[in-house]
């Protein structure tokens, strides 16, 4: 192990080559800086003391790195940083993947799951910090080009599983001359997770589909969940060997999701399984589209036994490159619920925060469960900003803005503030159908996409836009942990997430839902 003083780590930045570094504090800081390790997973600046373990279990595989779901302590994935009361912030940060910062009382520590990796270690300013870290991770990772601002609408947050070729062609023809770049189709189009060809909703096929977007003047974008693999498919059924395991040859689970059913996660160190996705990129390229969406990619880092003996995230880094060579140097690759630092450089743009919904807030996950990645506004923006020191490097995606007030009660001050972070992001997105549009509410859209304002920082969550100032800081605090009665009831009910009834009675609650939702189109 390195062990360094703080008198060791002033004046400029330090480069240490270990594969556990150690640095003693001089004095207990006031914040800590816990980066989450995939695209939903929590990142903010938090108190020092222990932060509650998010409820239920069954969750920790999709929203956060399950390896340290249950560590007590203050950590992260990648980097650290503590906050004084001076307003200084210690940065350690990893140069490169499987590693995690943890605060033990008055020490910043950093592991390496690996070998021996190269730390950076800055103290100063928070912008400057973070800032010559940035600078740091672009020469060993790459940077994407960022030669445009996407826009693009998105089939998901209105149709969600419901999509069908007669009803995207209407939207496609109803969006008009709306200046979006990028007409994307999400989940509900496919056999199966893992059977990626047309399902019966499709009849003409997804080359045709293609074509009518891009008769429209748009890309034509794709959802896909690659890594992934359902009980029920044929890709399950034949390819046993392909899957990830644990030490016992269990098959590793990562989640059970909306999908309804089990699910199992690809071994990507294995040679099989890259040809395979390779060739199922060169594919949906082939059928026109050159705009993905690939998903739950999480499950191609996870803890297992793999084909290969080599670490988890290096594996999944190896996989992406692979799969962005396969699409081509002209394909556009968004990355969502991918580990943040193994993407970087081996795709244009990373989903950076939880999904979006109709909800400021949900009390049940939020203050019951303290989850704090689950899907809401209020999540959703308080991780996005304080991910946007990744914005030099990557197109760094919120998920989607709305509009529309059709189909949605959110207060339009939620609404603007999602706007609002969009154009801090540069990243431009929505769902909303064009019949639920009124004819101010296509306008306002239309001169959202067009919009370029200047953007300046004033304080962690202060910026301006223009000449106009927004504050989230109605986001960022967290919903207080619950006593008495509500902290036992919070229990209880962590328990019942745990149990796989339970989760099928959510699912099936929810998907319902989505389907009344989509059916008033």
């Amino acid at each position: 192990m390195t062990q360094l003083q703080f008198t060791d780590i002033q004046g400029t930045p330090k480069i240490i080559r270990a594969a556990e570094i150690q640095i003693e504090l001089p004095s207990t800081p006031l914040k800590y800086y816990r980066h989450g390790w995939q695209s939903w997973s929590l990142a903010a600046w938090t108190d020092v003391t222990p932060f509650p373990m998010q409820k239920p279990v069954s969750f920790h595989p999709y929203q956060t790195d399950a390896v340290y779901a249950r560590e007590p302590n203050p950590h992260g994935s990648w980097l650290g940083a503590v906050e004084f009361e001076d307003g200084n912030i210690l940065l350690l940060g990893a140069l490169a993947t499987d590693t995690h910062v943890f605060l033990l009382q008055n020490q910043l520590t950093g592991r390496s799951e690996a070998d021996e990796v190269e730390w950076f270690i800055a103290y100063g300013s928070e912008s400057k910090v973070f800032d010559e870290y940035v600078q740091q991770l672009g020469i060993r990772f790459g940077m994407a080009v960022k030669d445009h601002v996407p826009r693009v609408w998105c089939s998901w947050y209105s149709l969600y599983l419901e999509i069908n070729e007669k009803i995207l062609h209407q939207v496609f023809d109803g969006l008009g001359d709306l200046p979006f770049d990028v007409l994307q189709v999400d989940d509900g189009w496919q056999k199966d997770i893992g059977d990626w060809e047309a399902n019966e909703k499709f009849p003409s096929g997804m080359a045709a589909l293609a074509e009518k977007i891009k008769s429209t003047g748009r890309r034509a974008g794709l959802w896909l969940a690659p890594l992934l693999v359902a009980k029920s498919s044929q890709l399950f059924r034949e390819h046993h060997d392909w899957l990830l395991k644990d030490e016992k040859r269990n098959y590793i689970s990562p989640g059970f999701n909306y999908w309804g059913q089990d699910l199992f996660a690809l071994d990507v160190s294995h040679p099989d399984v890259i040809l395979w996705l390779e060739a199922l990129m060169k594919q949906v390229r082939s059928w026109g589209f050159d705009y993905f969406k690939l998903d739950f990619l999480y499950g191609g880092a996870m803890k297992g036994r793999r084909h290969v003996n080599m670490p988890r995230e290096a594996a999944y880094r190896q996989c992406l490159i692979s799969m962005r060579k396969a699409m081509g140097e002209d394909a556009f690759l968004l990355t969502c619920g991918t580990p943040i630092l193994p993407a970087l450089g081996a795709c244009d743009a990373i989903r950076i925060g939880p999904d979006v919904s109709y909800e400021w807030e949900n009390r049940l996950y939020e203050y019951l469960l303290q989850n704090f990645s689950t899907p809401s506004i209020k999540n959703a923006i308080r991780t996005v900003v304080n991910r946007l020191w990744l914005k030099p490097l990557i197109h760094v995606d919120p998920d989607v803005e709305y509009f529309a007030a059709k189909e949605n009660t959110l207060e339009e001050e939620h609404k603007e503030q999602l706007r609002d972070l969009a154009l801090l992001c540069d990243f431009k997105a929505t769902s909303d159908l064009p019949q639920w549009l009124t004819v101010e509410e296509r306008e306002l859209l239309r001169s959202f996409l067009n919009a370029e304002p200047k953007v300046s920082k004033l304080s962690r969550y202060k910026y301006a836009l223009d000449n106009r100032i927004i504050d989230f800081s109605s986001a960022i605090e967290f919903t207080k942990q619950p006593k008495g009665f509500y902290a036992l009831l919070g229990e209880i009910m962590g328990w019942g997430g745990n149990l796989k009834p339970v989760i099928q009675l959510i699912l099936t609650l929810d998907t319902a839902a989505k389907k009344r939702r989509a059916s008033r189109i």
